[in-house]
């Protein structure tokens, strides 16, 4: 792997903890090529009136899992969801939730990646699949990305 892309995956690192969002989830995060793994330590602010972790915190840890993957191989525009389809397998409350995701293919115009939420244990809890374009932002005006 060469310096600038070892410095690619870092800076998005970066840039994906400096997101305000973040300062909610708290999430950690390792991007390599073509995928990338982000855990998170579930609280009870993440709950639904039911007592079990929203939707949208699934959603979030799949699409930020695919789209890192799909980034690590985009080192000069920053990248846009265009959509993305969640399966929501079982119900979590507690304990930790980790994403995996993955490029499975790319064009010159797109990429599809493919994620999956795991808890604690190693069970599956969702999956999902996204399409993804290149924007017209430039990675280095991102606000975090530059930042050393």
């Amino acid at each position: 792997m060469t310096t600038h892309m070892t410095q690619h995956y870092q800076s998005l690192q970066r840039m994906y903890l400096s997101a305000p969002i973040n300062q909610l989830y708290l999430p950690e995060i390792v991007i390599t090529e073509g995928e990338a793994r982000i855990g998170i330590e579930l609280r009870e602010d993440f709950h639904h009136a039911a007592g079990a972790v929203h939707g949208s915190v699934y959603f979030k840890m799949l699409d930020d899992a695919a789209y890192f993957a799909v980034s690590s191989l985009e080192p000069e525009l920053f990248m846009l969801t265009a959509s993305f389809t969640t399966y929501l397998i079982r119900p979590v409350s507690s304990g930790v939730m980790r994403s995996e995701g993955r490029v499975v293919s790319r064009t010159r115009s797109q990429f599809i990646a493919e994620s999956v939420v795991y808890d604690g244990r190693g069970r599956e809890l969702a999956r999902g699949s996204g399409i993804f374009v290149k924007g017209r932002p430039r990675l280095k005006d991102a606000a975090g990305y530059g930042v050393d």
